[in-house]
Formats: C-alpha cells, structure tokens, sequence
C-alpha cells in the first residue's frame, strides 16, 4: 500500500529530526571559545548542560499532549483514548534512569565520534531482551535470541573499528575506549527504565507523549538542581571545564555569549527530541513500529555520511561491517524477517505484537533516544 503524503513527512521528519540530534551534540562539542572570567579557549563540552536540554525538549512533549488533549475535547477524536487517572510519580524511577543514561551518554559522545556512538547504542536490545526474561518472565523467541547474538557480534565489530581508527586527531584511543564502555554501560541503564515503564507504567494505558513530557519534567527539574552541587565537584579528566569541576554551567552560558552558533546547536539539540519523538509515536501509530525502526537504522547511515563529510571522523570500512551487523540483529530482535518473508510469499503480513506501540523491545528512544 502505498504511503500518504501525511506519512512521508513524519517519516521524514523522523530521520531528519533524529538525525539532526545528534548532530547537533556533537556540533556543540566542536565548537571552541573562551568561558567566564577571559579564560583561555577551550572546547565546549557541558554534558550535563546538554542533557538539561534534552529533557526540556521532552517536556515540551506534554505541552503537545494537553494541546491534543484540548483539541479532542473540542472536537471528538477517536485517535485520543480517553485518559485514566494514575499517579505521576511512576514516572519518578525510570526518569531517573533516564537521566542517568543520558548524561553518561552526553559524556560519552565527548570521547569518541557521533556514528560509533549511534551503533552503539545497539546494545540497548542485548540488556533489554535479558531484562525482560528476568524480570518479566518473557519467553524470547528464537530469533531474538539470533538477534542478541548478532548484536554482540556487530559491537565487537564497531569496537574493533574504534580501536583501529588511531588516525582520529580529535580523540585518544583512551578517551575512545572509554567513551564506548559508557555508551554500552548506559544502555544497561536504559534496559532497566525501560523494563520499568512496562511493569509499572504501560499497565495504566498512558498516552506516549504525556509519558515522554512527564518523564522530561521529572528529568529536566532534577538535573537542573544537579547543576548546583556539579559546579563545586571535581572531576579530574572527566572534566571538559577549565575549573576541572564535574560541570560549570556559568562556564557554558559565557562560552555561548561569545560564540553564538554554539545556541543554535543546543536549539537544533532542544527542539529535534521534541519533534522526533513526536514523530516517532506518529510513525508507530500511522505505519507500524518495524517501519518506526528501519528508520531509526537509516538516521545512523545519515549521521555517518554527515560526520564523514564534515570531517569529525575518519572512515573505516570495518564500520560497515559492524553496522549491517547490528541492522540484522535489530531486525531479528524485532521480527522485521518475518515481514520480509511474509512479503516474498505474497502473503498477508502477520499482526506482530512490535507493530503496536511498547515501552519495552519495540523501537522507542530513551534520548534518547536519546533515550
């Protein structure tokens, strides 16, 4: 069946937005100016400042929520399920645990590129497949199995990829092993929220976005307070600030009135998460969730072409290999093989519980997507 016009726009608008996400994190990182108080120039890595960002684009999820809530309720739409009362406090533990991994994975994308930092993510499936068998008494299917399995593999791939890539002048081959360990010890951290908005959360039938924004308010307030006792702790190397403090969000704020371009990365940052998980939810309700992850896998061939062109990082053919890897494995994991083959005998494609929209195993983005 053939997409509408409405549909190619939140497909694309998905990839682009997506895309444009990460880009712009690590745009931001590029950039270099002086701080407060006429200090040297120096990179702006402020992490955790980013990741204040990205919860504030998610808040504006729930603005979104409570226009479309006000526009059902002046003209009935059968695509806003009516909203049962629950306690937004279940939102408390797993946006911490978004929290948690988005600002380890801000810290991460400082240390190595922005197409290694997407496949990594990946791994998210390994963690959130045991997770669930653990914690939720899940039975995996064969092919999920296959599909961790090949997830594994495509990391080693990509992780070998880094390792090889010694003529990358922007990071140290420390700083890159490093940032991949985090990248990985973060989508633990994912698995764990994710696992929890399914056994306490999704059971209340709570609309994606109000579940996005109310996630966001609890991040974006706490983090926010965070900044506070950042300022004073020392980071040693971890530390992209000329104070050596775990984050100066003063620095960060001197360092965009000197350089403002470094605004329109942290606006591009703000306003991308919104819309991209607005236009994910929009996929998985319009198409399906499989088409809502194939895209997810081509906004990682886009962020990579961008950064090779850019020049932010140097190829390696060893990169290709560990993403088709992780694409099968992700499809696999995600039963698009058994679309593929129910297309190929002309059949009528099964009704797949991944085809309906899950906190758990389908294609949402913590930061994250982000996450």
């Amino acid at each position: 069946m053939a997409w509408t016009k409405y549909q190619l726009f939140l497909a694309g608008l998905m990839l682009v937005t997506g895309s444009i996400n990460t880009l712009s994190a690590k745009w931001a990182d590029n950039f270099v100016a002086p701080g407060c108080g006429g200090s040297q120039e120096h990179s702006f890595q402020h992490p955790f400042l980013q990741a204040v960002g990205m919860f504030l684009g998610e808040l504006f999820c729930l603005a979104a929520f409570y226009l479309l809530l006000c526009r059902a309720a002046g003209h009935p739409d059968t695509s806003m399920d009516p909203q049962q009362p629950f306690n937004p406090l279940l939102f408390l533990p797993p946006a911490l645990c978004d929290m948690t991994a988005t600002s380890i994975m801000y810290v991460a994308l400082n240390m190595t590129s922005a197409s290694s930092f997407q496949m990594l993510r990946g791994a998210v499936i390994i963690f959130t497949g045991l997770f669930s068998v653990t914690f939720l008494g899940r039975r995996l299917a064969l092919s999920q199995w296959l599909g961790i399995l090949a997830t594994i593999a495509g990391l080693v791939v990509v992780g070998l990829a880094d390792l090889l890539s010694r003529n990358d002048s922007q990071h140290k081959l420390s700083e890159v092993i490093t940032g991949d360990l985090l990248i990985i010890m973060a989508q633990i951290i994912v698995s764990i929220q994710m696992v929890l908005e399914e056994k306490f959360v999704y059971k209340h039938n709570v609309h994606p976005l109000r579940a996005v924004g109310t996630e966001g308010l609890f991040g974006f307030v706490i983090l926010s307070l965070l900044l506070v006792p950042m300022y004073y702790i020392p980071a040693g190397s971890f530390s992209g600030n000329p104070r050596g403090t775990l984050e100066d969000a003063l620095d960060a704020f001197c360092q965009v009135g000197r350089q403002p371009l470094i605004a329109l990365a942290l606006l591009g940052n703000i306003s991308s998460i919104a819309f991209f998980n607005f236009a994910g939810i929009s996929v998985t309700k319009e198409l399906s969730a499989t088409t809502r992850m194939v895209l997810d896998s081509l906004r990682t061939i886009v962020i990579w072409a961008v950064s090779l062109t850019l020049g932010w990082e140097a190829f390696h053919p060893l990169q290709i290999l560990g993403f088709l890897i992780l694409l099968t494995g992700t499809a696999l994991y995600n039963g698009l093989h058994r679309l593929l083959l129910s297309r190929l005998s002309r059949g009528r494609p099964p009704a797949e519980e991944g085809e309906h929209e899950r906190l758990l195993g389908g294609p949402r983005t913590a930061i994250n997507d982000a996450s």
